[in-house]
């Protein structure tokens, strides 16, 4: 799967407002949009859903400056695929994406996650120097453990970090952003451009079979929409003989 969204924000009145996709900063916004609209939920959007993965719809149009017209742009993505044959040295990983939204509920022995996929930022304290972080957490059990290899997270301008934590609150890893300083593409100023990855020593984090890990996602303060505070992690059930360690980023 290749997911990719493309937000122009060429000429637009409030650049930030149309990357965190505001519904009421588009100037085509559907009349019956939160009637036609559904959520994670599959319930119709309510209107107190001011911003977010579902106001940047295809087609979608951000208000723009009076007399801009931009030109017609073609974008492509060029990429290469690898790979090795199979043999006995190859170990699988299991593949988890935690969110930082998850609702975790538990029915009997029953586990089901509610994952939001994004949320709302309040506008407490927006303004007021050195305000604290906007937190927020999650406890996911994981239901098959085994060894950290990678780990990295998914987040958003305005980014502190993302770190996730044990059961007996030990750090498994924290991604902190990196923030564009220039105007050439994969470095615009005031962008993430990047997360850090963590790389454990092999070995060294096993995460126990039905562990709750913590996923804590911090952000500056003030008012944001469509934020995103999600950790990749890659777990193994056993180390390869001959282990290979990758450069730390």
């Amino acid at each position: 799967l290749l997911n990719i969204m493309i937000i122009d924000t060429r000429g637009t009145i409030d650049k930030k407002s149309c990357s965190e996709c505001r519904c009421n900063h588009f100037i085509n916004l559907p009349k019956n949009f939160y009637n036609d609209t559904f959520g994670v939920d599959g319930k119709p959007l309510s209107p107190n859903y001011k911003g977010g993965l579902f106001c940047c719809k295809d087609e979608l149009q951000c208000k723009l400056k009076k007399g801009f017209e931009a030109p017609r742009r073609k974008l492509a993505i060029r990429y290469k695929i690898t790979w090795v044959d199979w043999d006995q040295h190859q170990i699988p990983v299991r593949f988890y994406i935690l969110d930082a939204t998850d609702r975790v509920k538990k029915i009997g022995s029953l586990v089901i996650h509610d994952c939001q996929a994004e949320y709302t930022i309040p506008p407490s304290n927006a303004g007021i120097k050195h305000s604290p972080p906007h937190t927020q957490k999650a406890n996911i059990p994981i239901e098959k453990g085994g060894y950290l290899i990678y780990s990295t997270a998914h987040m958003h301008t305005g980014a502190v970090n993302g770190t996730i934590y044990g059961q007996d609150g030990r750090v498994l890893c924290t991604s902190k952003p990196t923030y564009g300083k220039g105007e050439e593409p994969g470095n615009k100023k005031g962008y993430v451009v990047g997360m850090s990855t963590c790389y454990p020593e092999p070995g060294s984090i096993k995460i126990k079979d039905g562990e709750i890990v913590t996923m804590e996602s911090r952000y500056k303060s003030g008012y944001r929409t469509g934020v995103m505070g999600h950790m990749y992690i890659y777990l193994v059930d056993r180390l390869p003989e001959n282990i290979y360690r990758p450069t730390q980023v």
